[in-house]
């Protein structure tokens, strides 16, 4: 291409790196581009949070008016930003590769409570400008004050750093690009299953207009295809829900294994409690219309949900199917019992790892007041051991997400094979995690408590049955046959071999806790 470019690009230190960094990518083509900053709606009106400013595309609008007019070749944006339709005679060109969309709490250290879910103190004040991101983080921790903060990455760090807020929520992946220095906050990572980020959140896109064949063909050893096609899902969501970026949906699109896994999260408003879901299909052909059948505002949910565990008013399991006048019957069928009353301190003397599989686990364990050696790492299965681990006043240093043992098995097993690893279980254990080990592992395991199965349990009239345990399926299906018009979800695949095991059919979750068993009651169709 023989013409010199001109990018067009908002003036924050973040957009002015992407647009160098797509300066520099065109560079490397043998195309030269020069930048000209414009100023959106949304960088001149910091006194409003976003969703007070009126219409869409209020950090594009400007940029897309000037390449309408000819005056710059190309703008770049952040994804995320751009309403899910092109003006006429713009196009999207090339979509970056995707960085990681995780979204980031940063908290001042003097606020930081590791006994509460997210490591932000009771209470505290959490700065955020998005509504999607205020309805999740009121669902996980509906004690925390969410005050709306406006600017730049760099001001609204700046803003935090003057003590304005307890912490702020950021993308991972501007901190990442303009490489921030966080090390004056502890800061805690929620992955896109934990806090559905952003339609397009962590993607550049690059806009031409539809005419200039040229350049488009020059651009595409830049565009990647694979994002592109999850990211349609994602927009597609978008456009079928008719919102923009203050609406508080969620939506991420990933293929995982040869299939594309989509979570989603949406709320009327802000400060109301969002429904989940979580969907996976072979290709991306009609999902995100499938996506969105499910939030229809005329489905029919289930009148009753049994769960084999006793819940608190705060749990979010209960929280989220009461929202829908769901009733929640929660009822144990087992009770827990220490097996030991003293711990050996000599056993524990040489331990690199404890690894918990369970919360009664961590419970039983810190029961016994042991002596750890300082220097000793954590490791958890799933969301309910790390939260019960948290309240003992402990980080996990793993943590072991989704349904497959098998999995986090190998996962743990490169950070821990060759250590000392203690396993603090139930009697009679599966040994899961400890069978994926190598043999020159030092495994020592701890039962230190046991199951008694409740005798004779009453069955459960509800429309949906979920399982929390090996334990629990045993003891229900000893008296008791599920019905025909019953669906039944199991909470991992040790629970599901039982329910096999009993000849009965069942779901499982994307996650092992509270949130993905919601999700999985949200996915069945009554």
């Amino acid at each position: 291409m023989d013409r010199k470019l001109i990018i067009g690009t908002r003036g924050s230190d973040l957009a002015l790196w992407q647009a160098h960094f797509v300066q520099d990518s065109l560079a490397a083509l043998g195309i030269t581009a020069e930048l000209k900053i414009i100023k959106t709606q949304g960088d001149r009106i910091l006194h409003l949070s976003l969703d007070k400013l009126e219409g869409k595309g209020f950090f594009t609008k400007e940029l897309e008016e000037e390449l309408l007019a000819g005056t710059i070749d190309l703008a770049i944006h952040s994804h995320k930003d751009l309403p899910t339709e092109n003006p006429p005679g713009l196009m999207i060109a090339a979509v970056s590769e995707r960085e990681d969309a995780s979204e980031l709490l940063l908290i001042l250290k003097d606020c930081v409570d590791v006994h509460q879910k997210l490591s932000v103190k009771y209470g505290g004040i959490v700065g955020t400008s998005s509504n999607r991101r205020k309805a999740q983080l009121l669902a996980y921790r509906p004690d925390l004050d969410i005050i709306d903060l406006r600017g730049n990455v760099p001001t609204r760090v700046n803003k935090l750093r003057e003590e304005n807020y307890d912490a702020i929520m950021l993308a991972k992946a501007g901190v990442h690009r303009l490489g921030l220095d966080l090390s004056e906050f502890y800061v805690e990572e929620l992955n896109p299953a934990e806090l559905v980020p952003a339609p397009a959140q962590g993607a550049l896109a690059i806009q031409i207009r539809e005419n200039d064949t040229e350049l488009f063909n020059a651009l595409q050893p830049m565009n990647h295809p694979d994002v592109v096609e999850q990211l349609a899902v994602e927009r597609t969501v978008l456009k079928l829900f008719g919102g923009g970026c203050h609406m508080p949906l969620g939506c991420y699109c990933r293929k995982e294994d040869g299939q594309f896994q989509v979570f989603t999260s949406k709320a009327d408003e802000g400060g109301d409690f969002p429904d989940r879901l979580f969907l996976a299909a072979a290709t991306t052909e009609g999902l995100a219309q499938k996506v969105v059948s499910y939030f229809d505002k005329d489905r029919i949910f289930p009148k009753k949900v049994f769960i084999s565990r006793e819940l608190t008013d705060k749990s979010y399991f209960r929280r989220a199917l009461e929202k829908h006048e769901i009733v929640v019957e929660d009822r144990s069928l087992i009770r827990t019992v220490p097996v030991i009353t003293k711990l050996d301190s000599f056993i524990l003397r040489n331990i690199d790892w404890v690894f918990f599989s369970s919360k009664n686990a961590v419970e039983y364990f810190f029961n016994l007041e042991p002596l750890l050696p300082k220097k000793v790492k954590f490791g958890a299965m799933g969301s309910g051991s790390e939260d019960m681990l948290r309240r003992k006043g402990y980080f996990v240093d793993y943590i072991g997400e989704g349904i497959d043992t098998a999995i986090v098995a190998a996962e743990f097993a490169e950070l821990a094979n060759g250590l000392n690893i203690a396993f603090p279980s139930a009697k009679d254990s599966m040994r899961s995690i400890q069978l994926g080990l190598s043999s020159d592992t030092k495994i020592i395991d701890l039962p230190v408590y046991e199951t008694i199965k409740e005798e004779k349990p009453e069955a459960s009239d509800a429309e949906i049955l979920v399982f929390t345990s090996p334990s629990n399926v045993e003891a229900y299906f000893e008296e008791n046959l599920v019905q025909p018009e019953q669906k039944v979800i199991a909470i991992g695949k040790s629970t599901g071999k039982k329910l096999e095991e009993a000849g009965v059919k069942y779901t499982l979750p994307y996650s092992p806790d509270e949130t993905g068993l919601a999700e999985a009651v949200f996915g069945i169709v009554i």
